[in-house]
């Protein structure tokens, strides 16, 4: 397993960075772009039903959780390439290890080597619990 990290793949992996930067981008303008669209073809349909406005409820609140989740990607994108930029990139934020070349190429927002990671995720797990 590869540690250190070579100009060549700094640079492939800035290039995907910027590349599903570009992508997540476009993703949430064409999602509040749609939005705009939905908004306005419900204000022209004033005449529904309860279920028709439940329904239409739903829907708007799952186009904003992909929204949600595209805009934290985007953050976590922008956060890498922030990352490369100061040389920290590669370096886990928690232990200040490397990362391994291969976990990046998976997934190239990895801030964290995989048991900073694995601690973080047993540390910060949320389990819901039903509450009245």
């Amino acid at each position: 397993m590869t540690h250190q990290l070579i100009p060549a793949q700094i640079t492939t992996l800035k290039s995907a960075l910027r590349y599903r930067f570009d992508a997540l981008r476009e993703e949430v303008r064409q999602d509040l772009l749609k939005s705009d669209d939905d908004r306005s073809a419900m204000l022209a349909d004033r005449v529904r039903d309860v279920g028709d406005e439940s329904l239409a409820d739903l829907i708007v609140d799952l186009d904003l959780a992909d929204t949600d989740r595209d805009l934290e990607e985007l953050r976590d994108v922008e956060a890498a390439l922030g990352r490369i930029n100061l040389g920290t990139y590669g370096m886990c934020v928690h232990c200040g290890g490397p990362i391994p070349v291969e976990r990046l190429t998976a997934f190239p927002t990895a801030k964290r080597c995989q048991p900073c990671q694995r601690m973080h995720e047993k540390t910060y797990a949320q389990r819901t619990q039903a509450t009245l």
